[in-house]
């Protein structure tokens, strides 16, 4: 075939303009039905519908016509499309001069049981940008009234620290700005916090608060879903086609935790000795698992970067060993740390010190180890291991207990927007967060595509920097705040002692975090952080607690929940 037809579904494929001679090779390759979505002489050397029809005939395919003109797709254009899929026998083949008509006819049939990023995500994978017609598929494929049904300076997207930050920096420096913030979530939860739950050290409840408590005063909140964007429209589209206008967007809805593209993971979370602390669920199941073991293999599991907070898996561990130490059963325990990287830590200056604790504890180390599957009756995992020739082999290791760290990727609805980079984050100057195609769109926090690591710290950075940029650009100036890709990950390794790791870009050292929070001093720099709410008071009031139990003496064990 002179056309190549693109996969959008297992039911259905989409191609340009076919020739009555391609229909015989489409029976080759298993097409049972074509659909002719072009309309008759829209082109001097286009065969007719009725050409197509005869050939398909002569080779025992079905065929329908539905012929759309070009940029004119109706309602019940896209009502037929659905019926003919539903009644033809599969695979179907559609086309038309390029088949964007057929996808968006598609995409439009199964707005009402797919969701727009699943819709926008198929397509995208095949070839076609469907997000002009963005606001018919969240509509339930039906044409949507082109007005607004709210209209803002500054619409944020998203709840969490970096979100609740950037409003609250923002409404500091500008009282009259009318700010919404777009999150569907009743509750924002102190996520750094779910490791310390993992370690028996707070308690779940501690680490959630009503978003309402924590929206700043003034900040309208809209809970709702984000559907999908129009930026050259300047609009949010939300589930169920509601249209919110802006005149600056910020976006910071965090990133997915992928747990499905581990096999078998989904299904065996919170039992068979299985755990994460990256859910709010799980964290005191960890807890659980340490106080029990007595023996054992116990591994901790790091997936390919990016994730939120590196550290983080290792402060699993870490806390772990330290309970296990106190109890006098560590010695009993075989502990691996089994990680994609090739490193231990990504800035080499804090590894000698990581590596102290690597010893004491006496963790095997396991680079290059990537976990795909699991399977939590028979307490195995399965490792992908990339050998130094590169070559990739499969191991299967045995495990009583494991914490995963899962694979993490960009928001479905973000990474097939036109917001999104080529890997799905969404697309900043790295140094003003700027988006670098709409120039009325900012981005902070995990979603975005900077090369810094993604923790809390810093956003707490980036908010102020956002909110600096964002107030320039209002008063008709240029961006007058640069982030340096400042980033921090407090690494618990026992009681009383904590690596602090701080970082910018290319793992440049760039100590800046408030000292009040580690070791008590200089009070009137805490007061200050508090009162310019740089972010939440969770967050900080965490942080202190935090604190507060490094600083306890030394006990024989961690305390319980």
């Amino acid at each position: 075939m002179a056309i190549e037809p693109s996969k959008i579904s297992p039911r259905l494929s989409v191609a340009g303009q076919i020739a009555a001679e391609d229909v015989a090779d489409l029976k080759a390759r298993g097409f049972r039905s074509i659909v002719c979505n072009r309309p008759d002489g829209e082109g001097a050397d286009q065969p007719t519908f009725a050409e197509i029809a005869q050939a398909a005939g002569a080779q025992g395919i079905e065929v329908r016509n539905i012929p759309v003109a070009g940029g004119k797709v109706s309602d019940a254009d896209a009502a037929a499309f659905g019926a003919a899929l539903d009644e033809l026998p599969g695979p179907v083949l559609a086309y038309c001069r390029s088949g964007t008509r057929s996808a968006t006819l598609w995409s439009l049939s199964q707005a009402d049981r797919l969701s727009p990023a699943e819709i926008l995500g198929a397509t995208k994978a095949a070839g076609y940008d469907m997000n002009g017609v963005v606001r018919r598929i969240a509509n339930g494929g039906r044409t949507p009234t082109d007005a607004p049904d709210a209209s803002h300076d500054i619409v944020i997207v998203g709840g969490g620290a970096a979100g609740i930050a950037v409003a609250a920096s923002l409404t500091a420096r500008r009282r009259d700005l009318d700010i919404a913030i777009i999150d569907p979530a009743d509750v924002h939860y102190y996520q750094p916090g779910w490791t310390m739950v993992g370690g028996g050290i707070f308690d779940p409840q501690e680490t959630a608060k009503t978003m309402a408590g924590l929206i700043p005063h003034g900040v309208r909140w809209i809970k709702a879903a984000v559907a999908a964007f129009e930026p050259d429209q300047d609009a949010v589209i939300l589930d169920g086609c509601r249209v919110v206008k802006y005149r600056r967007l910020i976006v910071c809805p965090g990133l997915k935790l992928d747990w499905g593209r581990v096999e078998g993971l989904i299904d065996t979370l919170g039992r068979n000795g299985v755990t994460s602390n990256y859910r709010y669920d799980l964290a005191p199941y960890t807890w659980k698992l340490v106080q029990e073991m007595r023996g054992g293999r116990a591994i901790f599991t790091q997936p390919p970067m990016p994730i939120k907070c590196a550290g983080a898996p290792q402060k699993a561990m870490y806390l772990s060993c330290d309970a296990w130490s106190r109890r006098g059963v560590l010695a009993d325990i075989d502990v691996q740390f089994s990680t994609a990287g090739g490193v231990l830590f990504g800035v080499k200056e804090y590894v000698p010190a990581l590596m102290e604790y690597v010893g004491k504890y006496g963790v095997g180390l396991n680079f290059f180890h990537n976990l795909v599957s699991v399977d939590g009756p028979a307490k195995t995992a399965v490792f992908e291991v990339k050998a130094p020739d590169a070559e990739v082999r499969r191991i299967e290791v045995e495990f009583d207990m494991m914490h995963v760290c899962p694979p993490q990727a960009a928001p479905d609805f973000i990474r097939v927007s036109p917001l999104a980079d080529a890997d799905g984050w969404v697309d900043v100057d790295q140094a003003t967060l700027r988006h670098r195609t709409h120039d009325n769109v900012w981005s902070l926090g995990d979603v975005m595509n900077a090369p810094n690591a993604k923790t809390a710290a810093a956003a707490r950075v980036q908010a102020p920097t956002v909110a600096e940029n964002v107030i320039a650009d209002i008063d008709g100036k240029s961006a007058v705040a640069q982030y340096n890709g400042y980033g921090s990950c407090p690494l618990t390794v026992e009681r009383g002692k904590i690596v602090l790791a701080e970082f910018g870009y290319g793992g440049k050292l760039l100590p800046s975090f408030p000292r009040a929070l580690i070791d008590g001093t200089r009070p009137s720099r805490a007061a200050w952080l508090l009162k310019e709410r740089i972010l939440p008071p969770i967050y900080w009031k965490a942080m202190l607690r935090g604190r507060e139990w490094m600083a306890k003496p030394e006990q024989t064990d961690a305390p319980s929940n």
